[in-house]
């Protein structure tokens, strides 16, 4: 019964019977990871999707020099492994916990039957597998085109959105991402970042406090996040202690 109320949460089986969860709940199984456990690597077998219930999934690529970029944090309610469906060839990403994680793991050819049987839902998973793959281009595309300050206030503002709370001074980003997370987002080294946080803090575009971020000016960082500014200076390395003792790594 808890699997099923968990299943009944997911946006995507909306519309669904008590007979379709009856034979979910007979295609999939629950399982726990610790934090910061590997769930899936690049070159695994694409045979199995999973469904998040609990804690926050981390999907990213490491490059042959051993760079890491991050290309999508998932939050509970969220399916991954989907690309499974269109596409025979081994994982092509990395999906590691953030914090301790419940998933709900079913195996693709049991997906599969099941969409085929259900034109509505499939139609959902076909959507969402355009939207990630736009997303993920869109993230290539801004390494490219925009300077490291126009992508950390892009991220922001997109973090806001999606995970902001707003109260009297400004928008409280209301997520758990360190430094080097942040980093890894926007393509950068860690020092960068840091060292972006604390000019954008020093021009009042943003506070931390108790390791949060605290959107000040969402004005200003739409502005360098549109004109995909490349001048803007960054403090040299004695600043970054600051940012350091008011974020730090979570």
């Amino acid at each position: 019964m808890e699997k099923i109320w968990y299943l009944k949460n997911f946006n995507i089986f909306d519309g669904m019977t008590e007979a379709d969860f009856s034979v979910l709940d007979r295609i999939t199984y629950m399982k726990d990871y610790s934090r910061r456990e590997q769930v899936y690597g690049q070159g695994d077998p694409g045979d199995v999707v999973y469904l998040l219930k609990e804690g926050r999934v981390k999907i990213y690529k490491v490059s042959p020099d051993g760079k890491e970029l991050t290309l999508e944090i998932l939050e509970p309610g969220e399916i991954f492994g989907e690309m499974a469906i269109i596409d025979d060839s081994p994982r092509d990403t990395i999906a590691e916990t953030l914090d301790d994680t419940l998933l709900c793991v079913m195996r693709r050819r049991d997906f599969e039957i099941l969409l085929r049987k259900k034109p509505d839902l499939a139609m959902r998973v076909t959507k969402i597998i355009g939207i990630r793959r736009r997303h993920i281009e869109n993230q290539l595309e801004n390494l490219v085109f925009r300077s490291a300050p126009s992508r950390l206030a892009l991220l922001l503002i997109s973090l806001g959105e999606k995970h902001g709370v707003r109260d009297s001074r400004g928008i409280i980003l209301n997520v758990k991402l360190s430094q080097q997370e942040l980093a890894n987002l926007i393509g950068t080294a860690r020092e960068t970042t840091s060292a972006l946080l604390n000019e954008f803090k020093r021009l009042g575009f943003i506070d931390i406090q108790h390791r949060r971020i605290k959107i000040l000016d969402q004005w200003q960082l739409k502005k360098i996040a549109d004109a995909k500014m490349k001048n803007l200076p960054i403090p040299q390395s004695n600043d970054e202690e600051e940012i350091d003792n008011g974020f730090g790594s979570i």
